[in-house]
């Protein structure tokens, strides 16, 4: 196997990345990636910058990206193979979640239909198909984001500080359904805006760009796939709008 410190031909580049000499001629084609610098006898030499870029590309790639996009993007910024490593495994890690989750849910309905128990059978085939669908349903949540606003999220994302985040979004909305009839305006009407506004800073980390994809999401409702609902009502998101509104106003 090659060395990172050193160049190679298209074939030893191969074999130490697991992609094949095609998929590197395509990507030279492409000009997504050409190497710097070629041998005495027109070779493609590949080195360290070749493989940190093809990793970027990789991450994009998974993001569902298409490789023309990915082209632009790397044409926008240089490529980050630290970053795109921690990116990779923040990405697999979650699709190991999902599969792990599918597993538990077939061995469960592997045992009561060993058991003879039909009806529970059905309930666990039932959660199979939940469980292996959630991750493809959230998938077109990306479509509202850039590759570096996915990838922000990607590495700011902590199982710990999403649960706790899920935990105060559930409290936050039970409060504003408690409060509906109340003034948007009104002292716990302003106390739930600032909470909501805390939140999404949190979910956003300050990006305005985050902020409108969020924004762009959940103006687009009629696009949305039938498996996925607003987290809230129409009474609690048109309280919270005119809570944050004159939260807003008063701000200047």
């Amino acid at each position: 196997m090659g060395d990172l410190g050193a160049t190679m031909q298209a074939g030893e580049f191969a074999k130490l990345t697991g992609v094949t000499v095609r998929t590197l001629h395509h990507y030279d084609r492409l000009g997504l990636l050409s190497p710097g610098s070629r041998s005495g006898a027109g070779y493609r030499l590949y080195g360290d910058a070749d493989l940190a870029r093809l990793q970027h590309i990789a991450a994009l790639k998974f993001l569902g990206l298409p490789l023309q996009r990915i082209k632009a993007l790397l044409a926008q910024s240089p490529p980050d193979l630290a970053a795109t490593l921690v990116l990779q495994r923040r990405l697999l890690s979650e699709q190991r979640a999902a599969i792990d989750a599918a597993l538990r849910a077939i061995e469960r309905a592997a045992a009561e239909l060993a058991g003879g128990e039909a009806t529970a059978g059905r309930r666990s085939l039932r959660a199979i198909l939940e469980v292996l669908t959630m991750h493809k349903n959230m998938e077109w949540v990306k479509k509202y984001y850039s590759a570096e606003q996915l990838a922000d999220l990607a590495t700011r994302d902590d199982p710990e500080a999403r649960s706790q985040a899920e935990g105060d979004w559930t409290n936050l909305i039970a409060d504003a359904e408690s409060a509906l009839g109340e003034d948007p305006a009104g002292e716990r009407g302003q106390a739930i805006a600032a909470r909501w506004s805390e939140l999404i800073e949190a979910f956003t980390g300050g990006d305005p760009g985050i902020r409108s994809g969020l924004q762009k999401l959940y103006a687009d409702r009629s696009n949305w796939p039938e498996t996925f609902s607003m987290p809230y009502s129409e009474a609690v998101g048109a309280f919270i709008a005119k809570a944050v509104a004159a939260r807003e106003r008063d701000a200047g």
